[in-house]
């Protein structure tokens, strides 16, 4: 089991606190961008991330906002929705992930959640070079706009089989995207994925997509559209 390290990672003119994981002889590395009003501790991401390094996966689990900053959110909510603001933490984390002596020579996907989806997309587009894959869990990539025409890397969009609304949203996203993208429904499972059973169902979906794609196994794949 891999033991995480809480750090501070300069992004900007802040630095934000993340928990990063790596196992031995890591195949991938996979950056998290959470939900609106999440942060690093957020249960639902840190069951995905222990289940991601059992796979070989090493992970940065981050805060997104600043102490500060969270408390300002708490009361307007409006920094959750920058979706700017966020997609700017995610790059500076990826750029950091990419200095690190430890996790240079692994390849960079990152995992996104609600509002995070998009900024984990819109960085993506941004780092073409240097992510490479994405999955979304119950994400909102509609908020990313035309960088959705940008995201080449592949991307697996995994949806509540109850959250309806969602559902759309993905799939109309999904064919902006001129990547590679692969569409998976969890049966029975609502936005938050809280349901029995579902959230190792992302974990397992999430975990074969990034090290299929980080690894280096199956470059360039992609499955057909379901």
């Amino acid at each position: 089991m891999a033991e995480p390290r809480s750090l501070a990672v300069p992004a900007g003119d802040v630095s934000l606190g993340a928990d990063v994981a790596v196992p031995p002889d890591a195949r991938g590395v996979v950056v998290f961008a959470h939900g609106s009003g999440s942060g690093r501790h957020s249960p639902r991401n840190r069951h995905v991330a222990a289940e991601l390094n059992e796979a070989g996966l090493a992970t940065v689990l981050m805060d997104l906002l600043t102490r500060e900053e969270e408390e300002m959110d708490a009361f307007t909510g409006a920094l959750r929705f920058d979706v700017g603001l966020l997609a700017d933490r995610v790059v500076a984390v990826t750029d950091w992930v990419a200095r690190q002596e430890r996790l240079s020579a692994l390849g960079i996907g990152i995992f996104g959640a609600s509002t995070g989806a998009a900024a984990a997309l819109v960085a993506a587009a941004r780092r073409p070079d240097t992510v490479r894959a994405v999955v979304s869990r119950g994400g909102r990539p509609d908020l990313a706009g035309d960088h959705l025409r940008e995201v080449r890397q592949p991307t697996l969009l995994i949806v509540g089989g109850d959250d309806p609304m969602v559902i759309v949203l993905n799939r109309e996203a999904m064919e902006r995207m001129p990547g590679p993208t692969g569409f998976a429904v969890v049966p029975g499972a609502t936005h938050l994925f809280e349901e029995p059973g579902t959230l190792d169902e992302v974990a397992r979906l999430a975990g074969e997509w990034f090290v299929r794609h980080l690894s280096g196994a199956h470059p360039g794949g992609a499955p057909p559209h379901s």
